[in-house]
């Protein structure tokens, strides 16, 4: 057990890639306002062109069956990152923290976007463009609907995930655990789905998304106790955009598990937001 733990612990923490990462602006992949505007547009305007061609189209029985498998490896391949992402983020937080407030607050003066936690975040922000792919398999099941909730998340968590690096956020070891524990739960889920194995809890995976966004503003709570009553956290105005966010999607959340579960009772069907 010690061998495999020395094992994980190197992979994920102390492996050179990991360990050495750093952020740079307009060098490391990714880290420029260019490709993030760019990825943002282009998957907008997929998503739109795609679902105007495929409005008047139906689902054949072999283009349902291919569907069914690319989500299955889809959705394996993200169960498996997600569950990488919160051990390896939460290995590097235990590994790299000098004290628990660092846990909620980054020094302000002195947190630069290098060493595990930043590479898990890093990882964290990529994976929200491999999550496009979410939608690209709504939109050719023409019997499944798009919602603007589906649209409005992935689109946004994106620039998010770049804020959080570009601004050195405080909380991200909080928010990547929590966010990425809630995804493998829920895309568990859909892999299951996709294999032909409806589990019963897709209302409890729901609900985890729903506690998750009102647990973010609890322990920003936290957070925002250490800036005012020390030298600040590195990130606020970063925070303060994923407050609003966060605080639109409980709002849009919330709503569709009224809704949603309402319709349920009369027509027995649940409708896929993520």
């Amino acid at each position: 057990m010690d061998l495999v733990n020395a094992n994980v612990r190197y992979w994920l923490v102390s492996h050179p890639i990991v360990r050495e990462f750093q952020w740079v602006e307009g060098q490391t992949f990714g880290a420029s306002y260019e490709f993030l505007i760019t990825t943002v547009i282009i998957y907008l305007s997929l998503t739109a062109i795609i679902n105007y061609a495929t409005k008047s189209t139906s689902t054949s029985s072999s283009t349902s069956r291919t569907l069914r498998f690319i989500s299955a490896v889809h959705n394996f391949i993200l169960v498996i990152l997600s569950l990488i992402m919160a051990v390896g983020c939460t290995l590097s937080t235990l590994t790299e923290m000098p004290n628990t407030r660092w846990i909620f607050c980054f020094p302000p003066t002195q947190t630069r976007p290098i060493g595990p936690v930043f590479f898990w975040a890093y990882v964290f922000y990529l994976s929200k463009i491999l999550e496009f792919v979410d939608t690209l398999l709504i939109l050719f099941n023409r019997n499944r609907r798009l919602t603007f909730l589906h649209v409005y998340h992935h689109a946004v968590v994106l620039v998010m995930c770049y804020v959080w690096l570009h601004t050195c956020q405080s909380l991200i070891p909080v928010a990547l655990v929590t966010n990425a524990t809630v995804h493998t739960l829920m895309y568990a889920y859909y892999l299951l789905c996709a294999l032909g194995k409806r589990p019963p809890w897709k209302r409890f995976v729901t609900d985890c998304q729903i506690v998750q966004f009102v647990f973010s503003f609890g322990i920003s709570g936290v957070m925002l106790w250490y800036h005012f009553t020390g030298i600040g956290c590195s990130g606020i105005w970063g925070w303060v955009f994923n407050a609003v966010f966060n605080a639109s999607l409980l709002v849009l959340f919330t709503d569709f598990h009224s809704s949603n579960y309402s319709k349920t009772k009369k027509r027995g069907k649940i409708k896929r937001v993520d």
